[in-house]
């Protein structure tokens, strides 16, 4: 073994040095290192690790740290051997036998490889000593920078300059001389920028505290970057390590771009997801301006807010936020023909972005009326374009100047285009829902008949959304003197279909009234006319034909809910029988029943929506409808049908269409 160790003399030196060596041979299988077998450690080595020469030498590191495997350690040396480049790291360790801050400088011995251990927290080799210059000597080629600094002080003893008592030729690097022209020099001499960047303040202060001090430092001139690291030593010079840390600053630099990236990023991500979550919820333009004011304002960060749309050939302002009246004057209604920015956004579609207030300015040169600027300074002008159709402007405008860079750029032309879609379903919505109201309007009664010796009062309660339109109608139709005849029908669907087919099936069932037939009759030809035109379509119905002369009834369900008859007090269901709706089965035969109608007598025909939906059983509605009618006024349909609705009748909310139709005979008011 002693074969493979340095010659004595080296040896000598490396038993004298304060800090850990160690020296250890390649174990190999089939030419590949598995481990390394300690062929020397000296004395301060033997005390840091905590076991004596006899127990080390001769054993392997899997042996000896097992956990070196695991730890990085072992690979680390092994790399050390097969490249022949020196290596450092810095290890903690926290165990019983040793404790604190150390750094490992291994390079390549013969098959195997050197290692200095140094604790960090006792920098404590005196380069004054021959046998360290020369230990020092042998490392220049393969570790970093590294100086000892011994103070001069003054008469009074305050240090005043350094003096170099060592420098590896890394170090010697740092200052453009070689070591000759560094060693037993004053820093005030070989550096002496060293006061203007502060460096000779920290050598100072360890020197005279004995605190160790690192640092990072950056040279742009030569693009790199150095960790320094100062301790003061036994006799109390100031031992002064220098690393290059170039790459992983740049790494760093790198990370911490990605890190920002990302972070705007997310955050362009949360603000898109809270305006989306608002502005998909909205149906009307009003909710769709109360969302962006709300939600789109803050995301997007600026302290004004204007949405002004096409209108032929002007921009009018429709929503506006944090704007003065003077401003507001002037969007109110802009010609598009205007050099203002928000004209040119609606006319290309192109977003502009307007950073100060000379660039506002000149925006609009050579125009008899210029939009002033108010309290703002910059302005981000999008356009609001669905599918290559450009609605108009969203104008946001800042109080201080701004450059918008292309992510705030990106990100304001995402916001805005999500308001434009909202906007733009809004739009469609309410002109949707306007032609569906007058067509529903127009499928129903404008107004009931004035029929001698009948009360009457209608409601229609619609639930449908935007085109849709709902199939329940209700009707009075006078037949002949003293008799009229009443209907209140369901078509199944929330459509322009079921509204089609309502139509044609209440006026079939008015004209076979009409003909004077009997109800039965009147409900069998309206059946048949469903099956004739093949209108893929049920009906529920039911029809009464009432003689206001001698008080007397004729009715007919067709899978219809029951009417409620009120008299004195009493309030029952007529006691019709169920048939099956029309356009359920062709030639069904349908059955007239008789009631009485009784003088002041209150009458209630009503479609399923008001007393049940798949959470509320018919059973419990028509409780609770029966319970409404028992209180409610006498003497005024009308208030009859306030007062069910008032009272909390059927499923809330409802998710159906309502009709309903109160008749009260023996009066003249007509309701």
């Amino acid at each position: 073994m002693t074969d493979r160790l340095p010659d004595a003399q080296l040896l000598a030196m490396l038993d004298a040095d304060p800090q850990g060596w160690a020296l250890a041979e390649s174990v190999r299988e089939q030419g590949v290192i598995v481990d390394f077998t300690l062929v020397y450690i000296n004395a301060a080595g033997c005390r840091l690790v905590g076991r004596r020469r006899e127990e080390l030498v001769g054993r392997r590191y899997r042996e000896l740290w097992p956990e070196t495997v695991n730890d990085g350690t072992l690979p680390l040396y092994r790399a050390v051997v097969e490249t022949g480049e020196p290596v450092t790291r810095t290890v903690y360790y926290d165990r019983k036998s040793i404790t604190g801050h150390f750094e490992l400088r291994a390079g390549p011995y013969g098959d195997g490889f050197i290692t200095r251990f140094v604790d960090l927290s006792q920098v404590t080799v005196s380069p004054q000593s021959d046998g360290g210059a020369r230990l020092y000597d042998m490392l220049d080629a393969a570790f970093d920078g590294f100086t000892v600094l011994r103070p001069v002080r003054d008469a009074g003893g305050e240090v005043v300059d350094f003096v170099c008592d060592y420098v590896n030729q890394l170090g010697a690097k740092l200052t453009g001389r070689t070591v000759e022209d560094v060693i037993g020099r004053r820093l005030s001499v070989i550096a002496p920028n060293s006061w203007d960047d502060g460096l000779f303040d920290r050598y100072r202060a360890v020197a005279e505290t004995g605190r160790p001090w690192r640092q990072q430092l950056e040279y742009p001139s030569i693009g790199q970057a150095w960790e320094i690291k100062m301790s003061r030593d036994g006799a109390g010079s100031v031992a002064v390590s220098f690393r290059e840390i170039t790459e992983q600053v740049m790494r760093q630099q790198q990370l911490t771009a990605s890190v920002a990236r990302a972070e705007r990023s997310a955050a362009r991500a949360r603000a898109l997801e809270s305006v989306t979550t608002a502005l998909v919820s909205a149906s009307t333009t009003a909710q769709v301006y109360a969302a962006i004011g709300s939600v789109l304002r803050p995301s997007i960060g600026g302290e004004g807010l204007a949405l002004l749309l096409r209108d032929t050939d002007v921009l009018r302002l429709h929503y506006h936020s944090g704007y003065e009246p003077e401003v507001l004057l002037h969007l109110k209604e802009l010609p598009l023909s205007h050099p203002h920015p928000a004209t040119s956004v609606a006319r290309t579609g192109q977003a502009r972005f307007v950073s100060t207030v000379d660039q506002f300015r000149a925006s609009q040169a050579g125009a008899v009326a210029t939009v002033p600027a108010g309290r703002r300074q910059a302005w981000a002008f999008l356009p609001l374009a669905v599918a290559g159709e450009v609605l108009g402007t969203l104008v946001v405008g800042y109080h201080k100047p701004r450059e918008f860079d292309e992510d705030a750029r990106s990100t304001l032309t995402a916001l805005a285009a999500l308001g434009a879609q909202a906007l733009h379903r809004a739009l469609l919505f309410e002109t949707n829902l306007s032609i569906a109201s007058q067509l529903q309007h127009a499928l129903l009664p404008e107004r009931t008949p004035e029929i001698d010796g009948l009360a009457c009062a209608t409601r229609y309660l619609p639930w449908t959304r935007g085109a849709e339109v709902g199939g329940d109608w209700y009707d009075v139709i006078p037949l002949r003197d003293g008799v009229v005849g009443v209907v209140v029908g369901d078509v199944a669907g929330h459509n322009t279909a079921a509204a089609a087919a309502m139509g044609q099936v209440r006026g079939a069932l008015r004209a076979y009234a009409l003909e004077g037939n009997r109800p039965s009759a009147v409900i069998r030809l309206a059946n048949q006319f469903i099956f004739d035109l093949h209108l893929d379509t049920m009906a529920s119905c039911c029809y009464l034909e009432l003689d206001l002369v001698d008080g007397s009834g004729t009715g007919v369900t067709a899978g219809h809910p029951l009417p409620l008859l009120r008299d004195a007090g009493d309030v029952r269901l007529l006691p019709l029988p169920v048939d099956p709706p029309l356009g359920a089965a062709r030639g069904h035969a349908y059955r007239d029943t008789a009631f009485a109608l009784p003088e002041a007598a209150t009458l209630l025909l009503y479609t399923d929506g008001l007393v049940e939906d798949h959470r509320h059983p018919i059973d419990l509605g028509l409780d609770e409808l029966c319970r409404a009618m028992r209180t409610a006024p006498a003497g005024d349909p009308a208030a009859v049908l306030d007062h069910i609705l008032a009272t909390g009748v059927g499923p809330r909310p409802r998710r159906d269409d309502v009709a309903l139709l109160c008749l009260m005979r023996g009066t003249d008011q007509i309701g």
